[in-house]
């Protein structure tokens, strides 16, 4: 039975691809979606499918990808079921130079870089602020997190209270969590680091599982601690710092699909980490898909997976009674 969860997660991906380029506001006959991938339907056809659909299926792809095996490793990092690049206050800190960026910054300064900054930025007041002695305690970090994103929420106000009225309002929608503005730069701007960063992880998979034990375990058996907890950091930051440049805030899919995985195929973070990549973007594109059809206007999804998010948090909160790493 596991094995057949284990495929259908690594699968996920692909039925949900294949729907959402023949769903849409605007109607596409199911035979014309095909011969648009060709270049043999009408030029309308052509670019609702190609123009406006495909990318923004492959930008939600990667983006559910990014935040859940981000989460997924700082979860482990951090030994705490609660963390997400969300609650830690990666998101606010990424959002916060992703604006900066697009308001106040030369138009040379590269969206992506400032997001990342300012995303490692942020987890590291946060593990400052909840660092005690040589450890870092979990409920202390989740509360150091939250913090974290109010100081950087509070910036982020400061931010859009000086912005010209007449930009203000793309920056707000962008906030809110959209793939609306999708189009083929902003899928090259954020594929290579985003991909980058998730092969990082991937290939580090198994250090995780020692990770997870705890930093003395770790450093009994000649684990570099502080070397490999850097490194998924970084790697985390990059990749949520990355996905939040391009569609802003998406909360709680970095808490909630690495939990769903975890209950689903267990805690061994080398079957883990890869399922929270194909299962994260089939999430994100699944819930993208919703937002864009539930209605003719186009729905902010971090409207939707906050939605979501929040009764899962709670459920979760309530099932760990708090604590730190079970």
């Amino acid at each position: 039975m596991r094995k057949v969860v284990v495929v259908l997660l690594l699968l996920s991906p692909i039925p949900l691809f294949v729907a959402a380029l023949f769903m849409g506001s605007y109607g596409v006959p199911a035979y014309d979606v095909l011969r648009a991938l060709f270049g043999g339907a009408s030029q309308a056809h052509r670019v609702v499918v190609v123009d406006v659909r495909l990318p923004r299926v492959l930008l939600a792809l990667l983006v559910g990808a990014a935040l859940s095996a981000s989460g997924a490793s700082l979860q482990a990092v951090c030994r705490n079921p609660l963390v997400s690049p969300y609650i830690l206050g990666l998101s606010s800190g990424a959002a916060f130079g992703a604006a900066l960026s697009m308001t106040l910054l030369p138009a040379t300064f590269p969206v992506q870089l400032s997001a990342f900054l300012f995303g490692l930025l942020a987890v590291a007041v946060a593990y400052f602020i909840a660092r005690t002695g040589d450890e870092t305690p979990t409920v202390s970090l989740v509360l150091a997190g939250v913090i974290t994103a109010a100081l950087f929420s509070a910036l982020l106000s400061i931010l859009q209270f000086l912005t010209d009225p007449h930009r203000l309002s793309a920056v707000v929608y962008w906030l809110m969590g959209s793939f609306g503005r999708s189009d083929w730069a902003s899928v090259k701007a954020v594929v290579v680091p985003i991909v980058g960063a998730l092969v990082v992880m991937f290939l580090m998979r198994w250090r995780l599982n020692v990770l997870s034990l705890g930093g003395v375990e770790a450093k009994s058996v000649g684990m570099n601690v502080e070397a490999n907890r850097g490194a998924f950091i970084v790697a985390s930051t990059l990749a949520s710092a990355s996905a939040i440049s391009v569609c802003g805030i998406v909360g709680w899919v970095g808490l909630m699909v690495p939990h769903i995985v975890r209950m689903l195929v267990g805690p061994d973070h080398k079957v883990l980490l890869p399922l929270c990549i194909t299962f994260g973007a089939a999430f994100m594109l699944a819930v993208d898909t919703l937002a864009r059809c539930i209605t003719d206007y186009d729905l902010p999804v971090g409207i939707i997976s906050t939605l979501a998010g929040v009764p899962f948090f709670a459920y979760l909160l309530k099932r760990t009674k708090g604590g730190g790493w079970r």
